[in-house]
Order: C-alpha cells, then structure tokens, then sequence
C-alpha cells in the first residue's frame, strides 16, 4: 500500500485548518461576503442586464452590412447595434404603457366615483331581496355616518408618510443601483470582443489544456440555453398575447388589444405571468360589465391551462431542447426555492444540466 507523500499530507492539513477557521470566524466572513455584495451589486446586475441585451444587439449586428469589410463600419456596428437595441426595447415598453396606463387610470377614477353609488345600491339590493333588514341598513348608515373618520384619515396619513419616507429611500437607492449597472452593461456591450479576448488569454494562461476544453464546452452549452430560453420565452409571451387579444376579439370582451398587450408583457414572467394580467383585466372590464368580467376569468383560466400545459413546455421546451415535464419541473422548483428570480434562471439551468448530462450518457466529448 503507498504511502500518502509529505505535501499530501500537509495540503489535508491546511484544508482542515482552512474548514476550521471559516467555521469559527463565520459570522465575521459572512458580513464581509455581505458588504463585497452589496458593493459589487450594481457590476452584478450590469452583468446579467448585458446578457438579454447583447442577444438583441447581435441581432442587428448581423443585419447591419453583415458583408461589408470597410473598417469604419466595423468600428460603429457595435455602437449603432446596441443603440437600435435599446430603441427597440423603449418602444416595446412605451406601447404597452401608451396601451395599459391610460385606461387603468380611467378605471381607477370611475371606480373611485361609483363607490358611493354601487354601495348603496348594494344595500338597496340586499334589502329588497330579504338578505338584510331595513333596520340594519340604518344602523349600518347611522355607524357610517358616526364613525371619526377624521381620526382614522390622520392615523392613515402618518402610516402612509412613513411608508412613502421609506419607499423613496428605497427607490432613491435602487435607482442608482440601476442606472449604474446600466452604465456598466454598455460598457460591456461596447467592449465585449476586447473582454472575450482578455478572457481567452486568462483561461490559455493559467488552465491546462484539458480544463480549458471543458471549461469552454460548459460555457458553450449553458450560453446556447440561455439564449435560447429568453429567444423562447419572448416568442411563447408573443403567441399569448396574441392568442388573448383574439379570443377577447372573438367574445366581444372589452379592452382587448390594451389587455393582450399586458398579458403579452406579463407572460415574460414563467408560467404565473398570465394570472397577474388576467387580475387587472378582470378588474377593468368589471368596471364596464360584471358578466362580461366573469367571462373574461373563465377565458384568461383556460387560456393559461393551454399555455402551461401545451404552449409554454412546446414552444419554449422545445427551443432550449427540453422535455415539457423537466420545464414544469424545473420552474416548480426553481419559483419555490427563490421565486420569481428562480422561474427565470431555472430553466435554462435544468436545460444545461440536461444536456451535458446527455451527451455524456452517450458518449458526446467536449472539443
């Protein structure tokens, strides 16, 4: 039996004492881990705010004389394509709100001057059908009219000021959180051939020639699900929008292109998103029509069966290369562990582990 040699030895020992030490000075490590995240905060979100932007801004390189060898267009492709890139996004998002906002702002006054209206007649109702008593209709307007209401607008008010203190702070921060990571995505954008390049030349430095391969073919297959989850995820949001502006169409339901628009907006979010649209359309349309309110729920319930059941695992299944019930599973899971976050980042994850583990059962060799 070999002998395990002195470095060995001593390698095991500084492991232990390694383990030992971060066991014992833990909570220190792990505020310092804290306050390095907190700082690198906005080049994280830059990072991963790059990547969806830079599918779009590829797009349009390869469309903007893709031919040409002029070296002047070579040098402002990349700056024209990330700027069509990000007009294309602000004018997806300026549609949606021209669409969304204006008629949830009607909504929202209309209900505001109907209430007094709908309530009494609410009571009216009750009484007429028997449910309640015109002496408790009286009672209940007598508590109404007696009630401080003055005391309860000033308890309201300085609960609200104190929540509006602390939400600007909180937006004021996460503003500036935002705009640099921004700021840093451009960056990013701008000079991502002069960061690969400098990657390259870390990796064929300091890593063997075996580890760089399987470096590469794992960053290679997990850039390709990536890609192809978010090229999916917006194409299945299109086809359900699209699907939800027809079938309102098809029913004579209200506000259809406006609630089509925000469903397609909302499906970005993996499985869940269909429900927050249907939520505030049904809402919108109740202020036109009760009836026409409980058909709409009836439709957006099965129109998000069919999309998590037929439309999402097909479409986007089948564009990142995994099978439906291991989609379901995985945005189960992943929205459980870390919820909206984990939707997003689960599945493509569960279709990179998918795929290595595949071609390593039969046989696939990293090159």
């Amino acid at each position: 039996m070999n002998q395990p040699s002195i470095r060995t030895v001593v390698a095991i020992a500084v492991a232990a004492f390694g383990v030992y030490l971060a066991i014992y000075y833990w909570p220190s490590i792990a505020g310092f881990i804290g306050l390095l995240a907190q700082a690198m905060a906005p080049l994280l979100l830059g990072a991963v705010l790059a990547y969806p932007l830079n599918i779009l801004m590829g797009f349009y390189e390869r469309h903007f004389l893709p031919a040409s060898e002029n070296r002047v267009v070579a040098r402002v492709r990349p700056g024209v394509s990330l700027a069509a890139a990000l007009l294309t996004l602000v004018a997806i998002v300026a549609v949606v709100l021209r669409l969304v906002v204006p008629q949830l702002i009607d909504c929202v006054s209309l209900l505001i001057d109907e209430l007094p209206v709908a309530s009494r007649a609410l009571f009216s109702w009750l009484e007429d059908t028997g449910y309640v008593t015109s002496d408790f209709v009286g009672s209940v307007a007598s508590s109404l009219e007696a009630f401080d209401w003055q005391s309860l607008a000033s308890t309201v008010a300085g609960t609200v000021m104190s929540g509006v203190v602390g939400a600007v702070s909180g937006v004021v921060s996460g503003t500036a959180t935002l705009i640099l990571a921004f700021i840093f995505a451009l960056f990013i954008l701008l000079n991502k051939a002069t960061l690969a390049r400098q990657r390259d030349l870390l990796f064929e430095r300091y890593l063997p020639e075996s580890a760089l391969v399987r470096i590469r073919y794992v960053l290679g297959v997990a850039d390709d699900c990536f890609h192809r989850f978010i090229v999916g995820q917006c194409t299945e949001a299109v086809v359900l929008g699209a699907l939800c502006a027809l079938g309102m169409f098809l029913l004579g339901l209200p506000y259809a292109l406006m609630i089509g628009a925000l469903t397609a907006f909302t499906a970005l979010i993996p499985i869940v998103g269909a429900f927050l649209s249907g939520a505030v359309g049904a809402f919108l349309i109740l202020m036109v029509s009760p009836v026409q309110a409980l058909i709409f729920l009836v439709f957006i319930v099965v129109l998000q069966q069919l999309e998590g059941d037929l439309i999402y695992p097909h479409v986007v299944g089948s564009s990142i290369q995994l099978p439906g019930i291991w989609v379901l599973a995985a945005v189960t899971i992943g929205g459980g562990a870390f919820g909206i976050a984990g939707m997003f980042v689960g599945v493509p994850l569960a279709a990179c582990a998918y795929r290595l583990l595949r071609n390593d059962v039969y046989g696939v060799t990293p090159r």
